[in-house]
């Protein structure tokens, strides 16, 4: 299998983040994804310049260390519990986690589409074809119970309207949401530039948030349960950065997981 890839944008990025996978799996082995490894082998793309952007690299990683806890955590509390994984991509923590009862992947129709000529999953796992901003996309969540959404690569380039919409119809459609967020540090808003594979797409970063705080009515009817940060996952990467961990500095700049739930 030789799948060409024309993608453009937003939709495009999760190139780069799956290509940061396989290729820490297969050289350094901070993480284990032999599934993107698998992924990547099939894959029609020029990823020279994801092989060449180390900040990229690290973010992705770091980001994966600390979410792949995360939700390995809420599962074994929650055995048996639903994930709802937002925008998706080429993700693949599905291969990585167990303890879960159905497994959602939900991504634009031309990922979607792109995804499933590649992966053809099936069983306890399934993909919803619709924008995170449509309501529609609820109703095909058929398995509830306790519910876990991991949004992660979005919302920095969603305007902060947007990531009301999206939380609000969480909130209004499913009882015992708990979700897990990455937010971009709003300093790095409009400093895409930093990750050049990552511009090199068109995608452009548009909003960011440090604190659970900080997202005022976007996540009205949701409380805090912690504010977590990739700092520990780049501690996992590089030793050097237990050095400097105590620093505020280096959690206020980091990329932010911010976990909450339905009051």
């Amino acid at each position: 299998m030789d799948e060409k890839i024309t993608l453009s944008g937003v939709p495009e990025t999760m190139l780069q983040t799956i290509y940061a996978r396989a290729k820490e799996s297969k050289d350094r082995g901070a993480i284990h994804d032999k599934k993107a490894e698998e992924i990547i082998g099939k894959l029609n793309y020029d990823f020279s310049l994801a092989d060449k952007d180390a900040p990229m690299h690290s973010g992705v990683i770091a980001r994966t260390i600390v979410l792949d806890k995360l939700v390995s955590e809420y599962l074994a509390k929650n055995p048996g519990a639903t994930v709802v994984n937002i925008a998706c991509g080429l993700d693949t923590r599905y291969y990585r986690m167990t303890g879960f009862k159905h497994w959602y992947n939900l991504d634009l129709p031309e990922t979607i589409e792109v995804r499933d000529s590649i992966y053809q999953e099936s069983g306890r796992v399934s993909t919803i074809a619709c924008s995170v901003l449509d309501p529609a996309w609820a109703d095909q969540v058929k398995v509830r119970g306790k519910i876990l959404f991991i949004i992660e690569g979005l919302t920095m380039y969603m305007k902060a309207d947007e990531v009301r919409t999206m939380l609000a119809i969480i909130r209004d459609h499913f009882d015992n949401a708990y979700v897990c967020m990455e937010t971009l540090c709003p300093y790095f808003v409009k400093k895409e530039n930093i990750e050049k594979s990552i511009q090199a797409t068109g995608a452009t970063f548009t909003w960011g948030a440090n604190s659970f705080a900080d997202l005022g009515n976007i996540a009205a009817g949701f409380r805090k349960v912690k504010d977590d940060n990739i700092a520990r996952g780049m501690e996992t990467l590089n030793p050097i950065y237990k050095l400097v961990m105590w620093m505020p500095i280096v959690h206020k700049f980091a990329e932010k997981i911010l976990v909450f739930e339905k009051a």
